[in-house]
This record gives C-alpha cells, structure tokens and sequence, in this order.
C-alpha cells in the first residue's frame, strides 16, 4: 500500500467525512508528517508547518503541483476540519501572519507512526476513545441545526432553511388563527417530500393523487365548516397562480369540501415580487404579519368596517 492510500486508509478509520479523504487532504497530511514516498511511517514527524511549506513538499515529494493560490483551499478543505476533529494544531498566531503554522497532535503522529502495520493500531484507538469523530461532531451539529415542529400533535423536526421556517410558522402560526382545530393531511419537508401523508383521510375526501401530482406544501383540513385549505410556501418559487390552481383542481375532481388557496410568505418584501403571479379568488399570508390576511377576492369581502 503506498503512502496516499495508508493516509486514506488511516483518515477513514478516523471515521472523517469522505471530502476528508481525498487526494489533498490524504497528501497534506503526509506533508504535515513530513512522510515522503520512501519515509518509513515511524519516522513521522510533527515539525510545525505553514500551507506555502505543504504545498512544497507536495510537489517536491509527490509530483502533484499545487498553485499558490490553492492555500485557502487546503485551508478550507484539510486544516479547518482537521482542528474541529482534533488531528492538528494552530500556534494561535494571527491567521494573516507569516509566522502562522499548524503541526499534528501528538496523539495523531503516534497513530500515523503506525500506519500500514500489521494488527492493531493501538494509538489510533485510543485516540478514538479520546475524541469524537468530525462525521459524528457534524451530525450533531445538523441533528442541532433541525427545527422542531409539531403536526397533529405529534413531533417532527423541519431540516434548515426558510422554506422549512416558513412551513414551521403556517403550522404554528397560521392554523391555530385561521384554521383553528384542523388536521394537517399532508406536508412535506425539502429532505422528506411526504412528511405527513394521511393517504386514508385524502382518499375519504375524494382526492386522486397520482407519483406524478404534486402536493402543496401543506394540505390542511377543518373537519366543523368542510374545508380543505391548499397551501403554497413561497420562498423563491411557484406561487398559486392560475396554473396551479389548475393542477390542484385536476387531483380534487372528486373532492366536495370547500377549498381554500393560500400562498404564504415569510415577509411583504417576497409577496412584493409575486404579487403580479397571483391567481384572484386567492388568499395570502405573511409570516411577518401573523394576525392578517390578505384577500383577493374584493367582491365577498367589500363593505363598511365596524370601529
């Protein structure tokens, strides 16, 4: 086994992400422990370098040419998650200084003395017992990053992202005030398309739903007035518009409960740049503005306010 395959070997054991594990990331550890092609493993080093002397050495050592301008590529792509998960060291200079370097832990260049050999690599375990994983320290951390939400009393959790907060307010915010006691039929995540599904309770309703329709983001139901409210959660595209319309109206031929459209936003400044897209007989809400709604369909609601 050469010495790229044992760093790649030896950084898959580390449990490290697969980006971890390419070419440049396998060569600048080597560079770090200053292991050329013919340099037993025994013989590493954890001499302090800076990314100009690895990309040197990569290219003295390895035949691969690394451009000046790749630092902050390497930066970004070995070092940075390299510290998060414990295999080298900075020595806390200002980044922008030429005195800037990084070394591997001692606890790691044990573990790479080891490489390649026979059995058990008893440094590289205990490192392990010692430190998390970077797989696992970022799967905690997009574990973090989910937002809770709860739908028909039950848990869930939205992956990040506005489209996901503003499905967390329709379900939070919009329905306790404008449909008050409805149950959520349907409502798919951007990870988990089909979330919440109640194929029974759409079937009951006479919905047709076929792989190729696709659902709004939320489909709620009031079960006391027999309304179905279809709702859109517009952060960049399809709004409900006299397509759309068409094409919700096309899976509910033989759906009798009343229907209600809504396109929601998160702020009046997106409404702003669909609100020429929106089909009339329609309704909006605005996350920014929870308690209002905005109506166009003048002729139902057109009359004298009461103070």
């Amino acid at each position: 086994m050469d010495k790229i395959e044992m760093a790649r070997k030896l950084l898959g054991q580390l449990e490290m992400p697969e980006k971890q594990q390419s070419n440049i990331c396998c060569l600048t550890l080597l560079a770090m422990a200053g292991l050329k092609k013919d340099t037993p493993c025994q013989n590493a080093t954890n001499e302090w370098i800076r990314i100009h002397d690895i990309i040197t050495f990569i290219g003295e050592n390895y035949g691969v040419a690394y451009a000046e301008n790749s630092r902050e590529t390497i930066r970004k792509r070995a070092m940075h998650p390299f510290r998060t998960a414990a295999l080298v060291e900075d020595n806390g200079k200002a980044t922008n200084s030429p005195n800037y370097r990084y070394h591997i832990t001692s606890e790691l260049l044990d573990a790479v003395k080891n490489m390649g050999k026979d059995g058990e690599n008893t440094n590289l375990r205990l490192f392990k017992e010692r430190h998390d994983s970077l797989s696992s320290l970022y799967a905690s951390k997009k574990k973090m990053q989910k937002m809770p939400v709860k739908i028909n009393k039950k848990e869930f959790t939205f992956s990040p992202g506005k489209h996901n907060q503003l499905q967390k307010a329709i379900t939070e915010e919009f329905a306790p005030r404008f449909a008050p006691n409805a149950e959520c039929l349907y409502a798919g995540d951007t990870i988990n398309k089909d979330m919440v599904k109640d194929i029974g309770k759409l079937s009951q309703l006479g919905f047709e739903i076929t792989l190729h329709d696709k659902m709004p983001d939320i489909v709620l139901y009031r079960e006391d007035k027999d309304w179905i409210y279809f709702i859109e959660a517009v952060t960049s595209v399809e709004p409900i518009d006299p397509k759309r319309i068409l094409e919700i109206k096309a899976m509910t031929g033989g759906v009798a409960s009343g229907k209600i459209y809504v396109t929601a936003f998160l702020d009046f400044a997106t409404f702003k740049r669909f609100s020429g897209q929106l089909a009339w007989e329609t309704e909006v809400w605005i996350a920014e503005a929870p308690d209002h709604m905005i109506h166009l369909n003048g002729d139902k609601f057109l009359g004298p306010r009461q103070d």
